[in-house]
This record gives C-alpha cells, sequence and structure tokens, in this order.
C-alpha cells in the first residue's frame, strides 16, 4: 500500500520536474537556442502543429536560430506564429529560410527573465507540495479505512516528504543553473 504510493507520488513528482526542465529550456538566456521556438504552435493547414515537426532548427551563430521549413508553403505560418509569440525577435525571412537574430540581452532584461524563472520555480514547488497533499490525503483515508496502521501512516508522510524535500531541491539546482545561464555576459 505504502509502497504503491510512494511510487506513484515519485512518477508524478518525476513528471513534472521533467515538465519544469522542458519549461526552462523555452526561456532565452545569454546564448541562442532552438529550445525557445521548437515547441511553438503553428497553424499549418488548419492544424495546430509544433514548429519542430515542420522544420528544421538549428543555432548556426551564439545569437541566431536558423529555421529551415521541410514545406516551403509554411514559411509564412511559420512567420506568423513567431510574431504572436511574442519572443521579442522578428523573423527575417529570406526565401525559403527564416533567421532569428536574438539581440544580446540588456541587463534590465536580464532581470525581468530571472523574475520570471523565479516566478516559475514557485509554480514547480507548489506543484510538489500539492503533489505531497493528494499523497498525504490518501495516507489519511487508508488509515481511517483500516487498511493501514498508524505506524505505517507515520512511515508513509516521512517518505512523502523525503520525495517532496528531494524534488523541490532538484527544482532549485535547475533554476539556479539557469539563472546563472541568463545572468552570464
Amino acid at each position: 500500500m505504502i509502497n504503491d504510493i510512494l511510487s506513484e507520488t515519485k512518477d508524478k513528482m518525476k513528471h513534472s520536474l521533467a515538465f519544469f526542465e522542458e519549461e526552462l529550456q523555452g526561456i532565452r538566456g545569454g546564448r541562442a537556442s532552438t529550445a525557445l521556438v521548437d515547441r511553438l504552435k503553428v497553424d499549418y493547414y488548419g492544424q495546430e502543429t509544433e514548429l519542430r515537426q515542420l522544420a528544421n532548427l538549428s543555432t548556426p551563430e551564439a545569437l541566431q536560430v536558423l529555421i529551415r521549413p521541410y514545406d516551403k508553403s509554411a514559411v509564412k505560418a511559420i512567420e506568423k506564429a513567431i510574431q504572436q509569440a511574442n519572443i521579442g525577435v522578428n523573423p527575417n525571412t529570406d526565401g525559403d529560410v527564416i533567421r532569428l537574430n536574438m539581440p544580446p540581452l540588456t541587463r534590465e532584461r536580464r532581470q525581468e527573465l530571472v523574475k520570471f524563472l523565479h516566478k516559475r520555480m514557485e509554480e514547480a514547488r507548489v506543484t510538489m507540495r500539492n503533489i505531497r497533499r493528494s499523497a498525504n490525503s490518501d495516507l489519511d483515508e487508508f488509515e481511517k479505512e483500516k487498511m493501514i496502521s498508524e505506524d505505517e501512516k507515520k512511515q508513509g508522510l516521512e517518505g512523502v516528504q523525503k520525495l517532496t524535500d528531494e524534488y523541490i531541491a532538484k527544482i532549485e539546482e535547475a533554476g539556479k543553473a539557469k539563472e546563472q545561464e541568463i545572468l552570464d555576459v
């Protein structure tokens, strides 16, 4: 019983951490990154499609993302999606290739990105605490229904707290690394 709850809790926390780390890739650091646009939704023939499925993405230079659509007719739709995403970069199109030239980050912009990062970190910590609360209420319910003893419940609560602490520490670690990447000039 308790092992099931702990393993389910760990899976949920692992998924939440993976989602958070994926989100971090979309936050711009000092260098250009294809992660900034690869999950961008493009209206391709009436279908919402991720940019990475429509084009080859690369970073030929430190502050440039190169987008080479597989289908030349998708160029306008990709351009429009980039402009609507409001990522602070205007697409430059020459024929069938789109270039995103990233302006160097100003000090103010870096500080805004760090604030945004801290907001995302707090949201991820709240998610972990919500998963903990859900697991703890499951343990309470099992104890009420006499499926586990009070000692087993206490052991389960300690295990859940240990997992929560572990995953919140991983969020902190990933956040600090991203903050360093943003602040590096």
